[in-house]
């Protein structure tokens, strides 16, 4: 079997180290924005709907978010109680619920995007740095 090469290593390396500033960075923007982390990226996958909708059902998000849908439903709960997320109920089926940001859910995912944009850049760098061999099967 074949060993790691060390410039595979080195690129996946500096790439995972990217990847972690990123989100930890992430979290204190979050924080900043009145957001906690697991809200900012629930607003986040609202309004960057696949469709370009700007809105989501709890079933989108807890596939988006890799999450237990019970789980969703509770952050889903939560961001309602805090006035960031509102619910309107489906025209062509009433089991389902659509979910938009608020006034204040896009006020704060806002602030919290706009204070990513030089991480996001620095990511983006990383991703260019990162070969994909490297990244193996």
């Amino acid at each position: 079997m074949a060993g790691i090469s060390i410039p595979d290593a080195i690129a996946v390396a500096d790439f995972r180290a990217a990847l972690r500033g990123f989100m930890r960075h992430s979290e204190r923007v979050a924080r900043k924005s009145g957001l906690t982390p697991q809200r900012y990226l629930l607003l986040l996958m609202v309004k960057g709907a696949p469709d370009g909708s700007e809105q989501s059902t709890v079933t989108e998000l807890a596939d988006r978010l890799q999450l237990a849908q019970s789980t969703v439903t509770e952050l889903v709960s939560r961001a309602e109680e805090a006035g960031l997320l509102e619910r309107e109920q489906s025209h062509t089926d009433a089991r389902v619920a659509h979910l938009r940001l608020t006034e204040e859910g896009e006020r704060r995912l806002t602030l919290a995007f706009t204070g990513l944009a030089a991480e996001r850049a620095n990511l983006r760098e990383a991703f260019t740095h990162l070969d994909t061999e490297a990244l193996g099967p």
